[in-house]
């Protein structure tokens, strides 16, 4: 077997693992000695061991000799758990493989510095993209201190989330609600604005066969017009923050502290996407899903505070010049000024197409 057979062993031991590590990446690892798969690990939570340590303790004395693969750069400080570049170079493994480097400052390089001057041979490339891909959230919290976006929503054909009454279950198939539950489980919050609140009154949780995640709600709500009998106010499902302007019914918002739920009000009038985005990243919150109606996700995508977009697309035909789009606001005025995006993977689900768009980088 070949360095990149090994390296995507270790690359899915991390994709199980996601959505459950915040606020630390996904990682998998392997160990062989003598073409034989001897250890293997996954971190599986903040503060556990990482996932080296478990692939070498289950190698034990036989890592004497042995090649490590990891999908992420050794770590190579004291954090909540002692580093990995100490474990390997003193278990005796003489070559260790790495996807991809670590940006976290605390590390950038210098876990593999730190092996090789140990005099182990290092390796590092092998699986990158998957697993940058995999860590995309966790690399872009690290760099901006912000967390991960992805807007999400449901669409007919002509782009429209609700006939004109505001009708719009279901517009996708169960398939498609089945992988939105996925996806809620590897998040860490979940975002959407109090006219959804007031309209659907949606739980917001994860509902899958075997359990999941439930990602903490944030709603927008300048006024606090949330009503106290809302799921999000009454099911105590999740961990619900309401984000406020400066001016609201302080009555109102002691009643709601009442069923444990955070009002958090910001010093302006208005709820800015800048500042919600701000305090998530202080709050250790990397990813974050945003599922509003057309007027939330104008403003994310208005405010270039998204990093990706993903569609699901139904064969139906709404119609009309008041059913509700996909996107609201007040657009742009020429074409050349539209947001421009790249197509990351196009793929079918039930009877849908499931998009998912990133924003183009500027060459």
């Amino acid at each position: 077997m070949q360095d990149e057979e090994y390296m995507k062993l270790a690359l899915k031991m991390a994709q199980t693992t996601k959505g459950q590590t915040n606020p630390n990446p996904v990682v998998g690892a392997v160990v062989v000695k003598d073409g034989q798969i001897i250890g293997m690990g996954a971190h599986l939570k903040a503060g556990t061991p990482h996932a080296e340590v478990h692939a070498i303790r289950m190698a034990g004395s036989e890592s004497k000799g042995a090649d490590l693969y990891v999908t992420l750069e050794p770590c190579s400080h004291y954090g909540r758990t002692p580093p990995c570049t100490e474990l390997i170079y003193k278990s005796g493994i003489k070559r260790v493989v790495v996807a991809v480097l670590d940006p976290n400052p605390l590390v950038a390089g210098q876990g593999v510095a730190m092996l090789k001057n140990a005099g182990l041979e290092v390796e590092v490339g092998i699986g990158k993209e998957e697993a940058y891909a995999m860590n995309e959230p966790f690399f872009h919290f690290i760099q901006t201190n912000t967390p991960y976006v992805t807007i999400k929503a449901a669409a007919s054909l002509d782009g429209k989330t609700a006939a004109k009454t505001g009708d719009s279950k279901w517009i996708t198939s169960p398939e498609s609600r089945l992988d939105v539950h996925q996806i809620r489980h590897a998040h860490d919050a979940i975002l959407t604005g109090v006219n959804t609140i007031i309209h659907d009154n949606p739980h917001l949780t994860t509902r899958l066969p075997r359990g999941g995640k439930n990602p903490i709600r944030i709603i927008l709500d300048t006024h606090l017009r949330t009503p106290i009998d809302s799921h999000v106010i009454q099911d105590g499902a999740a961990k619900t923050i309401i984000f406020t302007g400066n001016n609201i019914d302080e009555k109102k918002a002691e009643e709601i502290k009442e069923y444990r739920i955070e009002v958090f009000p910001f010093s302006t009038e208005t709820v800015l996407i800048a500042d919600v985005l701000k305090e998530l990243g202080n709050r250790n919150i990397m990813s974050v899903l945003v599922e509003g109606g057309s007027e939330i996700h104008a403003s994310f995508i208005e405010n270039d505070a998204f990093q990706q977009i993903i569609l699901y697309v139904a064969p139906i035909i709404i119609g009309g010049k008041e059913a509700i789009p996909f996107i609201g606001g007040t657009g742009t005025e020429y074409i050349q000024h539209a947001k421009k995006l790249r197509f990351e993977s196009i793929v079918n689900i039930g009877k849908d197409i499931k998009l998912i768009a990133k924003p183009l980088k500027e060459e």
